[in-house]
């Protein structure tokens, strides 16, 4: 495996101190994962493109917070892409916490970028995290900053985008389990890899968990299980179940020994995907994302080859807010009147001094 760098910072007053994860065993993902990403066709991630919203409980059906995820289509760096962008947001222990995840992917779930931040408001401290990775010249840049207090660390990694061949993330999970979801079928021996909370290349494995009733709404609903698994190389491993409408919705999703879980309250509007007409395809996009852009470019050209248009819409505004007239459209066209001195004079306009 090609070697990772790693810097690793902590700031208390002038104290600092370096290290890395000490990766010795090599990580790979399998052929079937491989197969699984470039077997993704456009008209899958379409039937992806919407928004859940479930609430989190606690064991006692208490109501904790809220999970909101939503995955649409997007441009970055020039190239249109998929974004993911997850939030949860609550309170444990009266103590309030959240995480957002947004994720930027290639058709095939390769990571682009993404942006992680984590906060527990704590009686007296607080705890928060953010960790940002981007690929970058054929490596994937990746920076933490953690707040604890008043203590501050920092870890900044970087990996050859080669040796993360397969990787998943916690954004790209959210809408791998949705494709596997909707395809109702997972193969056997698909692992990919992921990091762990020390930047580790781990293993990270998906598996059916079948069939079964959830009730929901005062009735009963068939859903389907994905059961991910992030494996680790000094720590037991985190496991996670998710469960899915026939739809790709999620109905439900819990971390294993976790007293939180997130149920879906309300089903989702069979109107909703309706909305979302104008993204049938990835290639619909990326043309509207293209013409958006040569039009907002031609209007900027245009702007700076007539500088006069930005101070003649200046003036007249000042002239406005000065005068506040009463009727804004009779003011603006007795403004704009002496401009027009090269035309025939309007006999139905009747020009007043200003």
């Amino acid at each position: 495996m090609e070697e990772a760098s790693l810097e690793d910072e902590t700031v208390v007053g002038t104290g600092e101190r370096t290290g890395g994860p000490d990766q010795g065993q090599e990580f790979t993902s399998s052929p079937e994962a491989a197969t699984f990403m470039s077997s993704i066709e456009p008209a899958e991630l379409q039937r992806c493109v919407f928004s859940d919203s479930l609430v989190a409980v606690s064991e006692g059906g208490r109501n904790l917070g809220n999970f909101d995820l939503v995955v649409e289509f997007a441009r970055r760096a020039e190239r249109p892409c998929v974004r993911v962008r997850a939030q949860s947001h609550g309170a444990i222990d009266d103590c309030p916490c959240g995480t957002t995840v947004t994720a930027y992917l290639t058709t095939d779930l390769e990571v682009l970028e993404e942006d992680c931040h984590e906060y527990v408001k704590l009686k007296g401290s607080s705890v928060d995290k953010r960790c940002h990775m981007v690929q970058r010249d054929g490596q994937m840049m990746i920076n933490e900053v953690t707040r604890m207090g008043e203590e501050v660390t920092k870890k900044s990694i970087s990996y050859p985008v080669s040796a993360l061949r397969g990787l998943v993330t916690e954004g790209s999970s959210l809408l791998l389990m949705r494709l596997i979801a909707l395809r109702k079928k997972m193969p056997e021996n698909t692992m990919f890899v992921s990091l762990d909370q020390e930047f580790r290349i781990v293993h990270t494995t998906f598996s059916e968990l079948g069939f079964k009733e959830l009730e929901a709404q005062g009735g009963i609903l068939k859903v389907f299980g994905v059961e991910r698994i992030v494996h680790s190389v000094k720590e037991s491993p985190l496991t996670w179940q998710s469960y899915f409408l026939d739809d790709g919705h999620l109905a439900s999703r819990e971390q294993v020994g976790s007293p939180v879980t997130m149920r879906l309250l309300h089903l989702p509007s069979k109107t909703e995907k309706a909305a979302l007409v104008l993204e049938e395809d990835m290639e619909m996009q990326s043309k509207f994302l293209d013409r958006k852009e040569e039009i907002k470019a031609d209007h900027a050209q245009y702007l700076q080859q007539h500088p006069e248009i930005r101070a003649l819409i200046s003036d007249f505004l000042q002239s406005l807010l000065l005068r506040k007239p009463d009727d804004v459209v009779q003011f603006a066209g007795e403004y704009f009147l002496p401009f027009a001195s090269h035309r025939p004079p309007d006999p139905n306009t009747k020009a007043q001094s200003i």
